[in-house]
C-alpha cells in the first residue's frame, strides 16, 4: 500500500477517514521530492539519470516518478503530437521514446498546462513503466512501480492459535503462526508447513508478483480454488515468511483463537504484472 493506491488514505478504497469537520475532496493528488537517485534504462542506454525526482501519488494509482526535462537525453524524446487532458493537471503531451534503432510510441508524457498549485511538476517528464527496460535506484533495479516510501511491512511471531478447516477436515493447526502487517492491508497469518496437512495443498499454475515480497505460489484445497498461497523465496525484507503458507478466509474456514476470520477491508489485493524484460530468475535473484 502507499498513500493513494490499494487501501491507502488518499485512495478511493481507503480503510480509514480524515477527522475533519468537512470531508476532504474526493481526489487529493500528492507530490513530493523523492530524495533518491533514479535512472531509467531503454534499449541498453541510460536515458535519464537524476537526483531531482518528484513522486506523484494519484488516487487509485501506483506512484509515478517525474524527471526534470534537462536530465533526459537530448535525442530521447520525440513529440508525438498527441495531447490528452488530465482531470487534475490539464493538457498532457505524449512523447515517443527513441534510442538507436528502437522506437516506442506514447512511452513518456508531460503536463503542459499545469495550474499554479501543481507547479512542482512543471518541465518534468514521466516514463511508462513497462515501456522501459528497467528503472533503478542507484544500481539496484526497482520492480513493479516506483518505490513507495509509505509502504511498510512488519512481521511478528505470535502464540495465538490458528486453525484452518475445509468442512469437517482440519487443514492446519498452529500455536505459533506468523502475522504479517502490510500498510493498509488486513493482517495475513502464515503457518509453518510442519503444522499443515500439506497433502491437502494442490499446487496450481500461475504466480503473482509483489514488489516487496517476491513471487507467490498458489494452492487449491479440495474444491476451493487458490485457497492458500506461499512465497517460497521471499525477498530479504520479508524473509521470515519464506516457505510459510497463508490461507484465504473467504475460501476456507480460518479460526484465530476460536473466532472465525472474515474478509475485511484490505483483504483483497490488486496483483502486479511482471515488468517487460523481467524474467522469473531475475526476480528470484533479487
Amino acid at each position: 500500500m502507499g498513500l493513494s493506491w490499494q487501501q491507502g488514505p488518499l485512495s478511493p478504497g481507503a480503510v480509514g477517514h480524515f477527522l475533519t469537520p468537512a470531508p476532504p475532496p474526493e481526489r487529493l493528488p500528492y507530490a513530493e521530492r523523492l530524495r533518491r537517485r533514479m535512472r531509467v534504462r531503454f534499449h541498453g542506454t541510460w536515458i535519464v539519470d537524476s537526483e531531482d525526482v518528484v513522486l506523484l501519488h494519484e488516487p487509485g494509482r501506483y506512484p509515478v516518478a517525474y524527471f526534470p526535462r534537462q536530465d533526459v537525453g537530448d535525442t530521447v524524446l520525440v513529440a508525438s503530437g498527441k495531447v490528452t487532458r488530465h482531470q487534475d493537471f490539464g493538457d498532457t503531451a505524449w512523447y515517443t521514446v527513441h534510442v538507436g534503432d528502437r522506437t516506442t510510441e506514447r512511452a513518456a508524457w508531460e503536463f503542459t498546462a499545469l495550474p499554479g498549485h501543481a507547479a512542482v511538476l512543471r518541465d518534468r517528464v514521466a516514463f511508462a513503466w513497462r515501456a522501459m527496460d528497467a528503472f533503478y535506484e542507484e544500481d539496484e533495479r526497482i520492480l513493479g512501480h516506483a518505490a513507495d516510501p509509505y509502504h511498510r511491512i512488519d512481521i511478528r511471531d505470535t502464540s495465538r492459535r490458528l486453525e484452518v478447516r475445509l468442512g469437517a477436515t482440519v487443514i492446519a493447526r498452529s500455536g505459533h503462526p506468523v502475522v504479517l502487517y502490510e500498510s493498509g492491508f488486513a493482517p495475513r497469518w502464515y503457518v509453518p508447513r510442519t503444522d499443515i496437512d500439506v497433502a491437502r495443498l494442490r499446487p496450481v499454475e500461475g504466480q503473482t508478483f509483489c514488489p516487496y515480497k517476491g513471487l507467490c505460489d498458489y494452492y487449491d484445497i479440495g474444491d476451493a480454488h487458490r485457497a492458500a498461497w506461499s512465497y517460497p523465496n521471499a525477498y530479504r525484507e520479508a524473509d521470515r515468511i519464506s516457505g510459510l503458507v497463508s490461507f484465504e478466509a473467504d475460501r476456507v474456514e480460518v479460526f484465530l483463537d476460536g473466532a472465525r476470520l472474515r474478509p475485511e477491508p484490505g483483504q483483497s489485493v490488486v496483483s502486479h504484472g511482471i515488468d517487460r524484460g523481467l524474467d522469473v530468475d531475475e526476480i528470484r535473484a533479487r
